[in-house]
């Protein structure tokens, strides 16, 4: 059967066929780039900036980011700087919808309970997500950590505690990943705990939370190193973690 490439370098055939497979769109490659760099900036950028992040022409960039903006994916400023569109809030919504719901609760106690920034974060191939955050109702300050964040599973609480609930099969598929020696303290304690690892100057607990038919996740806060009592916090956050769980079930 004939194959037809389009201008994107995507494929057009039998895909049951003995052809060999079609390689990836480069143009959707870039357009979920483009979205993720904007989660990780977390502020408007300017297209010259975004075309420099891909390493494309900024004609590129703004055929791209004139795509994304149709879809109400992402908008622009009267300045022309772009920012996540509120189609994206949507989206968010419908990843793990259950675990979002069961969570938020659970999140809120724990932020108001320890004055902290509290969050979900889940493991997304070799990195950990933020999936919702809450901030504390009354106190005078705290640490924002917006929904979207993203750093390597090696590093930080959350990915600490999120490596000592991964069985032996996801491991396997976690390829030239190895736990730390820190994730079998946090399985015996049900808490793993950093500081300065993923923002100098910050801490972080988290307790380790595994749903059948969830995605591996860890519920945490943030907080500015400050002698706090890791052990309480590391016990509320299990505490919360198997109240999510039981929920789920």
């Amino acid at each position: 059967m004939p194959v037809t490439t389009g201008p994107g370098g995507e494929t057009a055939g039998d895909p049951t066929g003995d052809a060999a497979p079609a390689p990836h769109s480069q143009t959707l490659s870039r357009g979920i780039r483009v979205l993720e760099v904007l989660a990780e900036r977390g502020a408007p950028m300017t297209i010259a900036s975004i075309a420099a992040a891909l390493g494309v022409h900024r004609s590129i960039a703004y055929r791209i980011l004139r795509t994304l903006e149709d879809h109400g994916l992402v908008v622009r400023d009267r300045s022309g700087s772009v920012q996540l569109g509120p189609r994206m809030a949507t989206l968010a919504r419908s990843v793990s919808r259950d675990l979002q719901a069961a969570a938020l609760p659970q999140l809120t106690a724990v932020a108001n309970d320890l004055s902290m920034t509290a969050f979900l974060a889940v493991l997304d191939r070799r990195d950990v997500v933020t999936l919702v955050a809450v901030e504390p109702a009354h106190a005078h300050a705290s640490v924002a950590q917006r929904p979207g964040t993203r750093h390597p599973l090696a590093s930080g609480a959350p990915g600490i505690a999120i490596q000592s609930a991964l069985t032996d099969s996801q491991w396997r598929t976690l390829p030239d990943e190895h736990p730390r020696d820190e994730a079998a303290d946090a399985r015996a304690r049900g808490y793993a705990t950093s500081h300065d690892e993923v923002i100098p100057g910050l801490a972080s607990v988290a307790a380790p939370l595994a749903v059948t038919g969830q995605p591996v996740a860890a519920v945490a806060v943030v907080y500015v190193a400050n002698g706090r009592d890791t052990a309480a916090i590391g016990a509320r956050l299990a505490q919360a973690a198997a109240e999510i769980a039981a929920d789920l079930r």
